[in-house]
């Protein structure tokens, strides 16, 4: 077994913006580490009153940071400068401040910090945003044009509390319960606070709660009827002008989700009838007149406009793939943050221009997906695959990377890390099984009570249809996925232990029950809702779905990499699966480093990466005889770390 460890420090992230190609002269980067490297932005978020000032994540100095622009000079500047990077920040409404969220390496417990726009160095002016409040989880946070703050946050003693902070005065506590709430969005005059609560126990469906400043509620809106019936609301924003109480919200009456506009203080609702397929999403264009609807169905994303009382929206156009991210500005335009799996993201706008593009050299382009439905046990299961441009014909090896969430899915969308397994000559194929979102309510809600094994069976479906097809070697399938795409690996590892010849799993639950305790108050509940109650309550249903009840079964090699930091997946669950794997001297390594769930570190990445491509070329290729006789212990031998990772 080996057992390599790894950081993110300070030292280990570039300071400036690194080449994706080589120095000349040198050997040239491989492609998949170029489009690690590649600069990326996020989509810019701007403030509502001062349009031109805008922030955005971006990997430019090699670590995910906050970037200011002020879109009116041009300037851009690095907002903060941490060793494990930063991604959470909010503009206030003037864009005269930028919120953003200070955590310890990754560990998602911290505090709201605050600085100037026009600050100076990252790092330099930096104060607590809330000096009377302790660290926590955050959940929600809204901010207020005179300068009121509504802060939403969860710790394990308390549960869920909602704060209102005014200029000058102490925090005040409005809410608090022990199961999961957040804070949805405040009113643009800041009269009326909307959250979402989940006090009926259903982690998965939340109820909305309309409130004052002082916490006295103004309206309730549950679709759950205390818990009985499993329809989930989402806040969506309250109308963007002064004097206007309309608060759009997302349901899921018809078994998908969509929405509607309701007004908490007459509680009239106005359905919004859209006829599109698959899911729907929307915001409030700048003036309130209309909204920008966003569309998912079958992995891939579209964007319409509509006015309220129209009889149809209308199809903004935008290139076949995904869409991740859209917003309406004020001129009326649509900015919007576009890829595919084939071609890298690109910040595009309605107006045909390209709204941010990052210096440096492009992503090279990958292969497109193949669209797959194969018939499973629940239904209709839609899978997306990628083939390696050479050889053209199968049977490949082949890496089936399963989604986190579970409540997500794979789409259409540019993936650094499928398209460096294409690169190595694997066919690449993404399941989204059961308890994945965009195919209705039902296939969503399906996980209840058999987790884990509900989506391995589905997985299992299109395993088969791979090997029939002619498209997989079964000697050569790999497993793979990170945080509950981890967690379904080394599940299906054990309770699948013929099906595969390897697993990567990343940041995974391998022991539920440890996992459980030892986990972020909100994914306890969540686990509760799947599980229907505590590992005390029902261990039956917890053992049956926990990775380490089958562990003594796993008989193909399995590689685990985990953030030491990680609130999601904690490390003690992972080194209590580990030590069962050293007790059988199965085959296995283990990569331990200095962050969270996950790495926002772009060299820490590559490394990851190459290290699980590293695992596979060593025990998926056929060795030499003098290297494959049996050794004392059977466990892979140690390796040296590759070089190039820090």
């Amino acid at each position: 077994m080996t057992e390599i460890t790894g950081s993110t420090t300070a030292s280990s992230a570039p300071k400036s913006t690194p080449a994706a190609t080589a120095a000349p002269g040198s050997t040239p980067l491989p492609e998949w580490e170029q489009r690690f490297r590649a600069s990326r932005v996020s989509l810019p978020d701007w403030a509502e009153d001062a349009p031109d000032r805008a922030l955005f994540v971006s990997n430019a100095t090699g670590t995910y940071e906050l970037y200011a622009w002020d879109r009116a000079t041009g300037e851009q500047r690095r907002v903060t400068d941490r060793p494990n990077g930063t991604t959470d920040g909010v503009l206030t409404p003037d864009g005269e401040s930028i919120w953003w969220f200070d955590d310890t390496d990754g560990d998602e417990f911290g505090v709201w910090m605050r600085r100037p726009f026009h600050g100076g160095e990252a790092g330099s002016g930096d104060e607590p945003a809330v000096p009377g409040l302790a660290p926590s989880y955050p959940a929600g946070l809204a901010l207020g044009r005179d300068g009121t703050a509504v802060i939403g946050r969860s710790t394990d003693e308390e549960g869920t509390t909602v704060h209102v902070v005014r200029p000058g005065a102490a925090p005040v506590e409005i809410y608090r319960h022990r199961e999961s709430a957040g804070v949805g969005d405040l009113s643009h005059d800041g009269t009326l606070i909307a959250l979402e609560h989940t006090e009926h126990g259903d982690a998965m469906h939340s109820a909305l709660r309309v409130v004052r400043p002082d916490g006295t509620t103004v309206a309730e809106l549950d679709d759950t009827e205390g818990g009985t019936k499993e329809l989930g609301l989402s806040v969506l924003g309250f109308a963007p002008v002064a004097g206007d109480t309309r608060l759009l919200v997302g349901h899921q009456r018809r078994g998908r989700w969509e929405p509607m506009i309701w007004d908490p203080t007459t509680g009239e609702e106005t359905d919004l009838v859209l006829g599109l397929p698959g899911d729907v999403s929307a915001e409030w264009y700048p003036d309130a007149s209309a909204l920008l609807v966003a569309h998912g169905f079958e992995a891939r994303n579209d964007l319409w406009r509509y006015e309220p009382g129209a009889d149809a929206p209308v199809r903004l156009e935008t290139p076949a793939g995904s869409v991740s991210g859209a917003t309406a500005r004020p001129d009326g335009t649509v900015e919007y943050l576009w890829s595919s799996a084939a071609q890298p993201p690109v910040i595009r706008s309605t107006s045909g221009a390209v709204v941010l593009d990052p210096p440096g050299p492009k992503a090279p382009a990958s292969v497109p997906v193949e669209d797959v439905w194969v018939d499973g046990p629940g239904g209709r299961v839609h899978a997306l695959v990628q083939r390696p441009a050479a050889p053209a014909e199968g049977p490949f090896p082949t890496v089936f990377e399963i989604h986190g969430g579970p409540t997500w899915h794979d789409s259409d969308a540019f993936a650094s890390g499928p398209a460096a397994w294409v690169d190595h000559g694997y066919a690449v194929v993404r399941v989204n099984y059961r308890g994945s979102t965009g195919y209705g309510r039902a296939w969503t809600d399906a996980l209840k009570h058999r987790v884990g094994l509900i989506e391995l069976e589905d997985i299992a479906a299109v395993r088969e249809w791979a090997v029939k097809s002619g498209l997989s070697d079964p000697e050569k399938l790999v497993l793979a996925g990170g945080s509950w795409g981890g967690y379904l690996t080394l599940l299906g590892l054990g309770t699948q232990p013929d099906d595969w010849a390897l697993g990567l799993a990343a940041v995974p639950v391998a022991d539920y029950v440890t996992a459980y305790h030892d986990e972020m108050e909100d994914l306890k509940a969540m686990d509760r809702t799947l599980l229907g109650g505590t590992p005390e309550e029902v261990p039956e249903r917890f053992a049956a779905s926990s990775p380490l009840t089958y562990v003594d079964e796993v008989r193909a090699p399995v590689y685990i990499s985990a953030g030491v930091n990680d609130p999601r997946c904690p490390i003690r669950q992972i080194e209590n699966y580990v030590d069962r794997l050293k007790e059988r001297n199965a085959v296995h390594e283990v990569y331990r480093y200095d962050a969270g769930h996950g790495s926002l570190v772009v060299e820490e990445r590559i490394k990851q990466v190459r290290l699980e491509l590293d695992f596979a070329r060593r025990h998926l290729t056929p060795q030499p005889a003098a290297e494959s006789a049996p050794q004392p212990v059977p466990q892979s031998a140690p390796q040296p770390i590759p070089s190039g990772g820090e």
